[in-house]
């Protein structure tokens, strides 16, 4: 159904009245940020969430600019002068040597249920086909597509479109920072203190070695850990002048009084002895005395550490699940 530029499909099988039209830039920002707040109530979206929030028209000027070619990986939907939906594509490559394109389109309930939906999926695995062929990746690439357990029509879009759930993530919530417990014992000899910046190669290394055996993750590099670093409340756990764990956390620049677990990450010789749970709580007061008065985090369904188990005994409770859809890329 795809142009063969890619730009949008040749024959909408949707009213007339509609019409598919590349991203123009910033001027755009607005009426997606508005198709967002009117998704929100339908698809359950948690407005506070730290895997998939609603986004404002100023932090869509931010995320467009960091897209490859915005103007040609994104596509809105008008019915007259109104935007009422938008897709995006992004791609990135795994620690496996896998090429995940993902897309993720967002319509407007009045307009659901009208042929729109599938036509967006359709321009993007005709984009996303083309951006193989161009990059020479077909050996290793895969559609990818999100939908949280509350969209349930994107949800039924995907899975009638052949993809299949290949692991999910959850978010949690601990809604109170004022009521934390005790650590309880941790290994002797074993210091919690502030990251410093001579620290930050070790602490990067700490958190990429425990993805060592995981599966769908993606390539960090310590050029991009040190483009986000946010140092303010990241504690690491040092045994002599070895770094033996570390915690990241930081303060949600739209909201500080939310803080996020970015992550928790325990060298193997130092697992299921108290470490994890005296990092994390160390963290957690940490966000606390920054003005944080609840946190938020979330780990993949396929854990193979329980990390449910560690966050759940220190008030952590399970929210939205997100799901994490792929298929092959034929053609």
């Amino acid at each position: 159904m795809g142009g063969e530029d890619g730009s949008g499909p040749e024959r909408p099988p949707w009213p007339p009245d509609y019409a598919f039209r590349p991203y123009r830039g910033p001027e755009d920002h607005g009426a997606m940020a508005a198709v967002r707040l009117g998704c929100a109530a339908q698809d359950g979206t948690d407005a506070r969430s730290v895997v998939e929030k609603l986004p404002t028209a100023v932090e869509l000027d931010a995320s467009c600019a960091e897209l490859d070619d915005p103007f040609q990986n994104q596509v809105l939907v008008e019915h007259g002068r109104g935007v009422v939906g938008y897709a995006t594509i992004r791609w990135w490559q795994e620690r496996d040597g896998t090429w995940l394109y993902l897309h993720r389109g967002h319509l407007l309930p009045g307009h659901r249920g009208r042929g729109l939906g599938s036509a967006m999926l359709d321009w993007a695995e005709a984009r996303i086909r083309r951006l193989v062929r161009q990059h020479g990746t077909a050996l290793t690439a895969v559609f990818g597509a999100n939908a949280t357990a509350s969209e349930r029509d994107a949800t039924a879009l995907l899975l009638g479109a052949g993809y299949r759930r290949v692991f999910s993530l959850v978010e949690l919530e601990l809604a109170d920072l004022r009521q934390l417990p005790d650590s309880g014992p941790w290994p002797a000899g074993i210091r919690i203190g502030s990251v410093a910046r001579s620290d930050y190669r070790e602490a990067w290394k700490t958190v990429v070695d425990s993805y060592a055996d995981a599966a769908f993750t993606e390539y960090w590099s310590f050029e991009r850990f040190l483009a986000t670093a946010v140092p303010s409340c990241w504690r690491a756990a040092r045994d002599g002048e070895q770094v033996a764990g570390v915690v990241l956390c930081s303060l949600r620049r739209c909201d500080p009084t939310i803080g996020e677990v970015e992550e928790l990450s325990v060298r193997t010789d130092w697992r299921r002895r108290g470490l994890g749970r005296a990092l994390l709580l160390d963290g957690l007061r940490c966000l606390r005395e920054h003005g944080a008065e609840s946190a938020r985090l979330y780990t993949g369904t396929a854990n193979p550490y329980r990390s449910y188990d560690l966050y759940e005994s220190v008030g952590f409770r399970r929210l939205n699940e997100y799901g994490r859809y792929r298929k092959p890329v034929v053609g």
